[in-house]
């Protein structure tokens, strides 16, 4: 009797043993989608972060590059990832809050589908081009734009890519046109833009700051509602058109129905890696800042940037089919 009630003694504590095992989060490889292609600004910046996050916890945290359709391929296809905790998004605004708004179908709900962890930096963005273009600044850009309307090359990222949607909304603000040229991500577009086989682009800083400080780009103007700590000396769009700026932020999400313990979890881990100096650091020398809030203020920031990017894309008259 006694050897078989400590049988059972031994059997309990193994089976409670392994349940704490099995409640370890992250027991395994995390996979982080970022639906656009390497060597872009989201994917820059979730390799920051994803680094950090493996030092912290111990697991990997694999960055899964799932570009097209303007991010909606990779978003959708996290949307419909097993709510565990182990397949993560981490994306850049536009393919959240601004596609719903360009796209007819995204194929996934930016509300319904995901669970906000937080916001993880935001980014610069700058309108740059061929040093041998020549306009210098917005001035000389606009007035050569309108002399020769279709005429002057404007490189993307892709098809409804943020980079794209800021350029149509330069392109509304200052009557002007220009032949958009899509690529299939940041680091073809500006592979070519240094080569002059385009003139000018929009990009952000973490795609195109060193090209930038060692003097194969041009930077004529910042693209956000303020000037950037990492160029404190280029003026903004906004400051020679009046109303003109965009702050784009980037955010990890996990799919809908994940457990709140989880979010939790990586809410405090985001916390903890975007507090350590060496993320700032290698996010400020990519032209970013850390954001942080609690997943609700993330959620609710992302209802209100719904409706507002809603009526900015439709202002612009930006499309796409």
């Amino acid at each position: 009797m006694k050897f078989t009630k400590s049988l059972a003694a031994l059997m309990i504590a193994g089976l409670a043993g392994t349940a704490v095992a099995q409640d370890k989060y992250p027991a395994r490889t995390v996979t982080v989608v970022v639906p656009q292609a390497p060597g872009g600004a989201n994917d820059t910046i979730a390799r920051i972060i994803g680094q950090k996050l493996y030092e912290q916890t111990g697991q990997q945290f694999l960055i899964d590059n799932r570009p097209g359709a303007g991010g909606n391929l990779g978003t959708a296809a996290a949307a419909k990832a097993k709510p565990d905790g182990y397949t993560l998004l981490l994306t850049v605004n536009s393919a959240h809050v601004i596609n719903p708004s360009l796209y007819k179908s995204t194929g996934f709900d930016p509300v319904k589908d995901f669970e906000p962890i937080a916001p993880v930096a935001n980014a610069g963005y700058v309108l740059v081009a061929n040093t041998s273009f020549a306009p210098n600044n917005l001035g000389e850009l606009i007035a050569a734009a309108k002399k020769e309307p279709g005429k002057i090359t404007m490189a993307s990222a892709g098809n409804g890519t943020l980079n794209h949607l800021i350029g149509e909304m330069f392109q509304k603000a200052t009557g002007t046109e220009m032949l958009h040229v899509p690529y299939k991500g940041a680091a073809a577009s500006i592979q070519d833009l240094v080569g002059g086989q385009v003139q000018v682009s929009v990009q952000s800083l973490p795609s195109s700051i060193s090209f930038i400080k060692s003097g194969k780009l041009k930077v004529l103007g910042v693209t956000n509602e303020n000037r950037v700590a990492a160029l404190p000396d280029v003026p903004t769009v906004g400051e020679s058109i009046k109303g003109f700026g965009s702050t784009p932020w980037y955010g990890l999400f996990a799919p809908a129905g994940t457990p709140k313990a989880i979010i939790a979890q990586l809410n405090a881990e985001l916390a903890k890696a975007l507090e350590n100096p060496d993320v700032k650091a290698k996010l400020a020398a990519v032209g970013s800042e850390p954001m942080h809030s609690s997943p609700e203020k993330f959620a609710a920031m992302i209802k209100e940037d719904l409706p507002k990017w809603a009526k900015i894309v439709k202002d612009s008259g930006a499309t796409i089919d």
